[in-house]
């Protein structure tokens, strides 16, 4: 993951004819992490489907070193699977290996509910099943859309040992919360809409 990078030039995002924010710029290297920050509705979760490429910018350039696995409120996970059929699913689709699936259940503390079908899972079990998809796809960039809701003071605790070893492999973590994450603290951008927003021309 050494290789790993994130390049925000100039970034703008337009959404139903208003300006969420202009003139974004952001840098990370590998082992790199920030925190978009800022109250609902300014674009966070927009800014990471842009930098994801699930959304096209209105302005500005996203240059990606690595794959990029996003985690979001949508997790994707098919809720009529086991939570092991659901990530087994993604697993196939970014061609990783089946042990990683074992591996990411027990890093995230949700072993026990591998047979039980996603849609019995409470909202804490679900996000972390989401975010057992992100670690099953060994991506050098996560994108992590409001990480730590749902989640008690221990799984949010285990979510920051894992940041943590991402990093520490030279991955990159970009996070979108309204609330402070405790290990989110190299860069904080405070999204906020441009003066004159309005209607985009």
């Amino acid at each position: 993951m050494s290789d790993a990078m994130l390049l925000l030039e100039g970034l703008a995002c337009v959404r139903g004819g208003r300006m969420l924010f202009a003139g974004l710029d952001l840098a990370l290297a590998a082992g790199g992490s920030a925190q978009i920050a800022g109250p609902n509705g300014v674009g966070k979760s927009s800014l990471l489907r842009i930098v994801a490429g699930l959304l096209r910018p209105y302005a500005g350039t996203v240059r990606c070193e690595g794959a990029v696995a996003l985690t979001d409120e949508l997790d994707a996970l098919d809720r009529e699977r086991t939570v092991r059929q659901a990530l087994t699913f993604w697993a196939r689709i970014d061609e990783a290996p089946a042990e990683r699936i074992d591996a990411a259940l027990a890093d995230l503390r949700i072993a026990h509910l591998a047979d039980i079908p996603v849609r019995m899972l409470s909202t804490g079990q679900r996000k972390r099943a989401a975010l057992a998809r992100t670690l099953v796809t060994a991506a050098p960039v996560w994108l992590l859309d409001e990480p730590a809701n749902g989640l008690d003071v221990e799984s949010a605790a285990a979510l920051g040992a894992l940041v943590d070893r991402h990093r520490a492999a030279g991955g990159i973590v970009l996070a979108a919360s309204h609330l402070p994450l405790a290990w989110a603290q190299d860069l904080t951008i405070e999204l906020r809409a441009p003066r004159d927003a309005g209607e985009a021309p």
